[in-house]
């Protein structure tokens, strides 16, 4: 079992506090990644870099899609300070300003 596996937040999915929305990890991995440009759906987030020292995420990553029977593209990195807005339910981006996202 993972460190992030832990279901202990699954039911929580928003916390509000002081005016601030807080998403637990949980949450966020069943928000789909919406590109604020285009409103085209990019995925849905496979895993996230963080910042144990610093207790902030880094970044999300994307699965690569896939290429041919067996092959699949690498995993796209998506640096947290790109990410426009997190909502309640989806999580939005400008694939403009993150490399490997098709524009």
């Amino acid at each position: 079992m993972g460190f992030f596996d832990n279901n202990e937040f699954e039911n929580e999915e928003v916390i509000e506090d002081s005016g601030i929305t807080l998403h637990s990890l949980n949450a966020l991995r069943t928000m789909e990644i919406i590109d604020i440009k285009t409103g085209s759906k990019i995925g849905f987030i496979k895993d996230f870099v963080i910042d144990i020292k610093e207790s902030r995420i880094v970044s999300i990553l994307l699965p690569g899609m896939a290429k041919g029977w067996f092959g699949k593209e690498e995993d796209i990195e998506i640096p947290w300070d790109k990410v426009k807005k997190a909502g309640v339910e989806v999580v939005l981006v400008d694939s403009s300003e993150v490399d490997g996202l098709k524009k």
